[in-house]
């Protein structure tokens, strides 16, 4: 059985490089695709563009979704995971910056299964990294894959 990759959606490089380091800090060992904008997003996640030819049956464990994002923001993306049957149950986690109320509210009406805002410190983001990894890749116990 192969490990599966988490899908980490980000744009903001400094952002990227510390949830790597808390990942590598909290012996997180899943591979991590990173996607700097929503379309590269999708793209991995179907099979498009950059990722024509990829098996799509493949799914990551858990996508983490920021919302500001060039291109496609992160509540589009998460709106086009949640129409399609072949992502509709593939984990959302937002982690993010934003303090607007609208987006913690609109990211759990288009089904994200939870909101997370970024913590400033590098200890506490390597804390919540960490139960993140523990809790999606250990814990949680997904539904099977859909049969075609």
């Amino acid at each position: 059985m192969t490990t599966k990759a988490i899908l980490l959606v980000e744009d903001n490089g400094d952002d990227e490089k510390l949830t790597l380091r808390a990942f590598k800090k909290q012996n997180i060992g899943n591979p991590i695709v990173v996607a700097r904008d929503g379309v590269q997003a999708l793209e991995y996640l179907f099979g498009t563009g950059a990722h024509a030819g990829r098996n799509v049956g493949d799914l990551p464990s858990v996508i983490l979704l920021d919302l500001k994002l060039p291109k496609l923001d992160g509540l589009e993306v998460l709106r086009r995971v949640r129409a399609d049957s072949r992502t509709k149950h593939v984990p959302v986690v937002v982690l993010t910056s934003s303090k607007e109320e609208q987006d913690l509210v609109a990211s759990y009406h288009l089904g994200a299964n939870s909101y997370i805002r970024k913590p400033v410190d590098f200890e506490k983001f390597v804390e919540v990294a960490g139960t993140l990894g523990l809790y999606w890749l250990l814990w949680n116990e997904p539904p099977p894959p859909q049969r075609a």
